[in-house]
């Protein structure tokens, strides 16, 4: 159907084209504008249907037909369709370059654009793949530790990003790479920077060591937003062993404002659902059974209290046999809100974002005041059915009116590789590497640049 619609389009304009050649002839070689052929007569409205239907690639052919087909087929609008979601949104909102460029010279580019590395560091299992792939290569767990960087963090950076290059069969010197890094020494301090910095320098120093021609390292808070299709907003990692409240303004941490962690991670979830079915006679080979069952069969209720009173039994197949769960379903996410249940002495999880939210309301930072109402979360267990709904619900109890009114909260968009998508969003940039990089030479020379971390 389609072949037919541009064949018929090549025909009409080529006879309009060899019309307007014999006419040219005849009139002293006097130049005549070419037409849109038979489809002059067609609704503009009509015409965009039929590009939609030709694509991008049948559409850029028609476009050298003749001028006037090739000036319809420059309309924004046109280009912006074939463009995917977040990519119309990455292209628009993450540019860093102050000129404008047409869609369909920013398709041209992404089109061009060589694949680069994505590499998300999860405080529990990393990620790892291509820019221009729809999901993660594969997956591994997460051995780092981001405490004070010496010789030994270095040393672990080089072997953790050196395996991960080898099970990609690539060469490192091939591509530029994009890494999300765990969010950590939270405070505004000046040892907490210190820190930071040096974080920074050895995941740097490690990958240029490796001859990576280009790294761009951004932290997982907020690639979750960009994932989102967000530049400011809360953004909640439930990592492997605490959960980080993080508020983000144009893509900047505020840690001035406060970011808020909560003692409670993947780990003490998948271990509270353990305890709680060996009590019940529930017996498991591993924990990993039990991380299974717990994503296949947990959730979170919306009312804790009226949870208990119904029957809630489900089973699931894992590896090890047939598993039945009853109020170890909904009782394993209620930790989140209650840590007391699993003997945790810190706030929930909806206290910690309502005090963020606080104090972001109160920091008047930005003209518009309702920056922080979007909150997004990441990771593995913030994927639990039913979180998002009741952490909305939570902080309108919570917060007053002025503060909870237009609140959203936004499960992961990309399930447990939300930060890994943000990355990707960021390394199919037209402009990539561009000003989102430091080279090899920018970093030796200690370029200042502005990232966020």
């Amino acid at each position: 159907m389609v072949a037919t619609v541009l064949r018929k389009l090549w025909e009409s304009a080529w006879l309009k084209r060899s019309g307007n050649s014999s006419s040219s002839s005849n009139n002293n070689n006097s130049s005549l504008p070419l037409g849109l052929g038979a489809f002059e007569s067609l609704p503009p409205d009509i015409l965009m249907q039929i590009f939609h239907l030709l694509g991008p690639k049948d559409a850029a052919k028609l476009g050298l037909v003749c001028k006037s087909w090739r000036s319809l087929l420059s309309n924004d609008a046109l280009w912006a369709h074939f463009l995917p979601h977040f990519a119309l949104f990455a292209e628009t909102s993450l540019s860093l370059s102050s000129d404008y460029i047409p869609f369909q010279r920013v398709y041209a580019l992404r089109e061009r654009l060589p694949a680069s590395v994505i590499i998300d560091g999860g405080s529990g299992y990393c990620k790892f793949g291509w820019s221009k792939d729809a999901a993660p290569l594969a997956r591994v767990l997460t051995f780092l530790e981001f405490g004070n960087v010496e010789t030994p963090m270095y040393t672990r950076l080089c072997h953790f990003f050196g395996t991960i290059y080898t099970r990609m069969q690539v060469k490192p010197s091939s591509q530029p790479v994009v890494v999300s890094v765990p969010i950590c020494h939270y405070d505004d301090t000046e040892s907490a920077r210190a820190s930071r910095q040096q974080l920074k320098e050895a995941i740097y120093t490690a990958l240029f060591h490796m001859n990576v021609p280009a790294v761009c390292a951004l932290n997982q808070g907020t690639l979750a937003l960009y994932a989102a299709q967000q530049t400011s907003g809360i953004s909640v990692n439930i990592g492997f062993q605490v959960t980080s409240v993080v508020p983000i303004l144009n893509g900047k941490v505020m840690r001035k404002v406060g970011v808020e962690v909560v003692g409670l991670g993947a780990l003490k979830l998948t271990g509270f659902l353990g305890e709680q079915m060996q009590q019940n006679n529930i017996s498991f080979d591993s924990l990993y059974t039990v991380r299974t069952l717990k994503e296949k069969l947990c959730y979170v209720a919306s009312d804790y209290e009226a949870e208990l009173l119904k029957d809630t039994q489900a089973s699931f197949e894992a590896a090890e046999g047939l598993f039945t769960l009853s109020k170890e379903r909904f009782q394993t996410g209620e930790i989140l809100f209650q840590p007391r249940l699993a003997g945790v002495r810190a706030m929930g999880l909806h206290q910690a974002i309502a005090l963020c939210m606080d104090h972001c309301y109160s920091a008047e930072l930005s003209g518009n005041n309702d920056w922080y109402k979007t909150v997004v979360l990441s990771g593995g267990t913030a994927c639990l059915p039913g979180l998002a709904e009741r952490l909305e619900k939570e902080l309108h109890l919570l917060l007053p009116p002025h503060e909870s009114n237009g609140i959203r909260v936004v499960p992961p968009p990309y399930g447990e590789d939300t930060a890994w998508f943000g990355a990707k969003i960021i390394g199919s940039l037209s402009t990539f590497p561009g000003p989102w990089c430091t080279t090899k030479k920018q970093f030796r020379q200690k370029s200042k640049h502005n990232r966020s971390w």
